[in-house]
């Protein structure tokens, strides 16, 4: 497949750039972050009931939560007056709680300021720096580094870096529901939700947006990856507004909230990760955090309230992410494995805390050669019905669905927040069951899983944690026994294919004996340890077994454990 080809394919036939929602969103950014402000006070509002009370509890936990931030996990992307701006918060605090002659009326005035203050801080924090110039260059950059490193790893020689001979369609496969989601794009409000296993998930995303041709999409990124230089400049041109999960409190929540859903409002199509970080186990998400997600649902409503014609519907587009590796694999399910079985809080991995090593990575993981697949399933509405090539909602035997009844009451649409959590419940299980059926099992997913069953099936009176402390020279499968097991898992799998209930790979079609080979070469390739070998004795072995039940884990969720 020639970039030519994808070219015209994918030719863009959307609104011209001055059109995007994205840059009428940044030309206007002062404006949207005040509208910001004012839907967030008049949310906190209604938390706290409009009482006194109430209100300066909520702004003496942000406090300390806020002091106790900066002091245990401090980062170096935090602006430099933070213990500045919080200490006046305290003494504005401590004066107004200290005065007697003030009336519960100006009490509340002032406190009132103070939080209109804090949202005002949070809401430039988070909002994203969109610019179209930049936009331009840094999605050149990414396809032209993407592509020099394919192609450095497949022509050896200096001109191999310069040479067009391979696109990054060759490496990078693009399938699913394509059509559909750029059709979808002029007709409404798209918002992406991805699978999310690796740090590149983003830049990849985004690769993707532009060689289909959408316009660009904002999008949710952890205000940790802003440490790194190289994140910080891509990140920022590609319009990502910023996440920091470190910060629990209700009135930062409640501003990122209200941030998404006026975005998506103002017809910004976006793209958040519902898993809320990274599969730190290997499993497809199957809890997502809700409060990001039930923004679509709160736009979807308003924009009823407010007769939008122009980006009235919102679409919900499932993405799933399909690697044979994963760079952070080997932290990743080190800080899964400490935080399930003792009990204890792990912190953010540092693997990509520079821009060095960012670019070692994408170095590696460029030179090795091994498939990446992007799938993209079928659009639904907020609520997960499936929804036609013109966007109307359909129900599982393809009745026509109006969307707006799910908001009517008493003949109007209304606001029933907890009508909208129970909504917001029900897509997170939707996305969940449409994260398994467009995944696409890899050869390495296959050979992982079938070899950690065996595994387990031999030492079948050992927990979890006692079989992953096993010595890995101690554990060997018989080749003909493991060839056996997994000719009966892959004969599964292509009965679930045949259900519709999940994706297969082409090279799964290959004959069994060059399936094992490629899953052996590709599964956790360039890890120090391999997760998964055959040795010198013909016996398929792991030199590091918790990193073979992470890929292990790639493939649970669809009962295949019963084969085994």
């Amino acid at each position: 497949m020639t970039d030519d080809y994808i070219k015209h394919q994918y030719a863009p036939i959307l609104p011209k750039k001055d059109e995007w929602p994205v840059v009428k969103l940044s030309k206007s950014r002062k404006e949207f972050i005040q509208q910001v402000v004012v839907s967030s006070m008049a949310r906190i509002k209604s938390l706290t009931g409009n009482q006194l009370q109430p209100l300066k509890e909520e702004l003496e936990l942000t406090l300390y939560r806020e002091r106790m931030r900066i002091k245990q996990n401090p980062w170096l992307v935090d602006p430099e007056d933070e213990s500045e701006f919080w200490s006046r918060v305290k003494s504005t605090l401590l004066t107004i709680g200290a005065d007697q002659q003030a009336t519960e009326a100006e009490k509340k005035d002032k406190y009132y300021d103070i939080l209109s203050a804090i949202i005002l801080r949070y809401a430039e924090e988070i909002a994203s720096n969109f610019k179209h110039s930049h936009y331009k260059m840094t999605r050149s950059i990414v396809t032209f580094g993407f592509s020099r490193l394919l192609n450095t790893s497949r022509v050896k020689g200096f001109k191999s870096v310069f040479s067009n001979q391979y696109s990054l369609q060759d490496k990078i496969q693009i399938i699913g529901e394509t059509d559909q989601l750029r059709d979808l794009a002029s007709k409404g409000t798209i918002v992406m939700v991805p699978t999310h296993f690796s740090n590149l998930d983003s830049i990849l995303i985004g690769w993707t947006i532009n060689t289909l041709g959408l316009p660009p999409f904002i999008y949710g990124a952890g205000l940790n990856l802003f440490n790194i230089q190289i994140f910080a400049y891509f990140m920022n041109a590609l319009g990502a507004y910023k996440v920091d999960r470190r910060k629990k409190n209700q009135v930062y929540l409640e501003t990122l909230k209200t941030y998404s859903r006026e975005a998506i409002q103002f017809g910004c199509h976006s793209l958040f990760f519902p898993g809320g970080t990274r599969s730190r186990n290997g499993t497809i998400e199957s809890k997502l955090k809700l409060g990001l997600l039930s923004t679509a649902i709160e736009a979807q409503r308003a924009n009823y309230q407010n007769g939008d014609k122009e980006f009235g519907k919102v679409f919900i587009v499932p993405v799933t992410i399909n690697y044979h590796f994963v760079l952070e694999a080997p932290s990743l399910i080190h800080d899964h494995l400490n935080y399930t079985g003792q009990e204890r809080y792990y912190h953010e991995s540092d693997e990509f805390s520079t821009s060095y090593k960012i670019s070692k990575f994408l170095v590696k993981f460029f030179t090795k050669g091994s498939d990446i697949s992007v799938s993209i399933g079928r659009a639904m509405d907020i609520l997960g019905n499936h929804v036609d090539a013109e966007g109307n909602s359909r129900d599982r035997q393809g009745r026509l669905i109006d969307c707006r009844d799910y908001f009517m009451s008493n003949g109007k649409v209304t606001v029933d927040l907890q009508r909208e959590e129970e909504y917001t419940k029900k897509l997170g299980v939707r996305i969940v069951e449409e994260f398994h059926k467009i995944n696409r099992v890899f050869s390495s997913h296959l050979v992982a899983f079938t070899a950690f069953r065996l595994i387990k099936r031999a030492n079948k009176k050992l927990d979890l944690f006692s079989l992953l402390r096993l010595p890995e020279e101690d554990i060997y499968l018989s080749y003909e026994t493991f060839k056996e097991a997994t000719a009966e898992v892959l004969d599964c799998i292509k009965k679930l294919r045949e259900e519709g209930k999940l994706h297969m790979a082409p090279h799964l079609e290959m004959p069994l004996e060059e399936i094992i080979q490629h899953g052996l070469e590709n599964v956790g390739m360039y890890h120090a340890k391999r997760p998964l070998i055959r040795n010198e004795q013909g016996y398929v072995v792991t030199e590091d077994i918790s990193l073979l039940y992470y890929y292990h884990n790639r493939l649970n969720g669809y009962e295949l454990e019963k084969i085994i």
